[in-house]
């Protein structure tokens, strides 16, 4: 994958939230991908709301940059399906011009890690990404769910937690970091991944995997 100075500054941008469709699953941990492309929308004025390639989408300017913003309908094990088509719909290299934002139970609630690239690391939804576009060399933002080793925090494990409907004071933890994830969206659009790393990667946003 390219380095923040060889990226391209023209063309596609396409900027992925993974989730699960349907208000049963509108505020639970494992729609934080789809939180986080509502809160980019908003802070641009637009609305997720079209349908194209499986997906709701949106189209907004970041840094004189057209980004396409879009929340997977297809169920969060089936992502990729999405994803790919919008690839191949918006002519974007998925491995270029992409970010993909997604929960991450292994870390804190209220953290979040910008990363080139990895693997699935058990995320359904990275699963199908990488199975669809045969590669994971792709950008993404993990945004923790996960408990920080408190007593109070130990019930946020596990499939039934990331299902459920989240506690009003996770909900407000998850809120405030939403503001930042937008904001790292933005670098890595305007100056390239390296450049969003080195600046959101640091310790108060979470572990240093």
């Amino acid at each position: 994958m390219p380095t923040a100075n060889e990226a391209s500054r023209s063309g596609v941008f396409l900027v992925v939230g993974l989730g699960n469709p349907g208000i049963e699953y509108q505020f639970t941990p494992h729609n934080a991908g789809f939180l986080a492309v509502d809160r980019i929308a908003e802070r641009y004025s637009a609305t997720v709301a079209n349908r194209r390639c499986r997906a709701l989408t949106a189209k907004i300017q970041i840094a004189g940059r057209e980004v396409i913003l879009a929340k997977p309908e297809t169920f969060m094990n089936l992502s990729g399906l999405s994803v790919a088509a919008l690839a191949e719909e918006f002519g974007v290299d998925p491995l270029r011009d992409m970010l993909v934002l997604y929960d991450e139970l292994a870390f804190p609630m209220g953290t979040f890690r910008v990363k080139e690239r990895g693997s699935a690391a058990g995320h359904n939804g990275a699963k199908s990404i990488n199975g669809s576009i045969r590669s994971e060399d792709w950008a993404r933002i993990r945004i923790g769910v996960g408990s920080d080793g408190s007593p109070a925090s130990a019930f946020r494990r596990g499939k039934d937690y990331l299902l459920a409907p989240l506690r009003k004071a996770d909900l407000a933890a998850l809120d405030e970091v939403l503001d930042r994830v937008a904001q790292a969206v933005e670098v890595t659009v305007g100056q390239g991944i390296a450049t969003a790393m080195n600046e959101f990667n640091r310790r108060d946003n979470g572990p240093a995997e």
